[in-house]
């Protein structure tokens, strides 16, 4: 075989291999790309759910503020100061339930009218925490475990009991 055969050869099996391996990595950040869309559209499709929820609550002319005065829970916390959290600030304002503060992974950057505090902080004692971030309640609940001795309750599971 001719040395410029060889090399010719040699080349093209080089491109296939670079190929075939290239082609390899793709799917594999495809993937990745692929898994966290997937998550981002659990999660809203999670939070819809429980707010469309919350609409059936409020057409039946319920409030949450009595599922928190039946249970006693006077003095609450709110993890999670997104949307929800925001919602649930504005949804108990006038009634009996005070909002001691927001528990937040962001709470540097986080305006409010209350204290916004994160998980390494020190937790005042409250009666309940109520999680707005649904689709992380169990790791959420887990690590609020280890640091309080409240009921940790998903506000999800708030509105189907109200």
């Amino acid at each position: 075989m001719g040395k410029r055969l060889e090399k010719t050869l040699s080349a093209v099996f080089g491109a296939a291999v670079g190929a075939v391996a290239g082609a390899a990595g793709t799917g594999k950040v495809m993937k990745k790309k692929a898994d966290e869309l997937q998550q981002f559209s659990d999660k809203h499709l999670e939070l819809f759910l429980m707010m469309n929820q919350w609409v059936k609550v409020k057409q039946e002319g319920k409030n949450l503020s009595s599922y928190f005065d039946q249970n006693s829970y006077k003095r609450i916390a709110i993890y999670g100061m997104g949307y929800a959290g925001e919602t649930l600030v504005e949804e108990l304002k006038g009634s009996d339930i005070e909002i001691l503060y927001g528990i937040d992974k962001k709470a540097g950057s986080l305006y409010a009218d209350m204290d916004i505090v994160s998980l390494d902080d020190v937790l005042e004692e409250v009666d309940a925490i109520v999680v707005t971030a649904i689709t992380y309640f169990n790791e959420i609940e887990e690590e609020l475990s280890r640091k309080v001795d409240c009921p940790i309750l998903s506000l999800e599971d708030v509105l189907y009991e109200v």
